[in-house]
């Protein structure tokens, strides 16, 4: 089931409820007994191995050593 946050109307009290799709956009009430949240667009972020940075293709073990989709082995990089 998905994890859904929300926030109180009345309170702004955030928090998170796991829901079914179907009720996804139903109000929901907050953990302070308030009966109007409702859902917030959640981001989420992701985290990198080190070495590894925005825009850097990680390393393929084997291979050889031109690049492209298989490291080279294959001629294409």
């Amino acid at each position: 089931m998905p994890l859904y946050e929300y926030r109180c109307e009345l309170c702004d009290t955030r928090f998170e409820l796991r829901r079914q799709l179907s009720e996804s956009g139903e109000p929901a009430t907050c953990p302070n007994g308030h009966p109007r949240a409702r859902r917030l667009l959640s981001v989420f972020a992701t985290a990198a191995k080190a070495g590894v940075g925005a825009g850097a293709a990680p390393v393929m073990a084997g291979g050889g050593g031109g690049g492209g989709c298989c490291g080279g082995g294959c001629g294409c990089g």
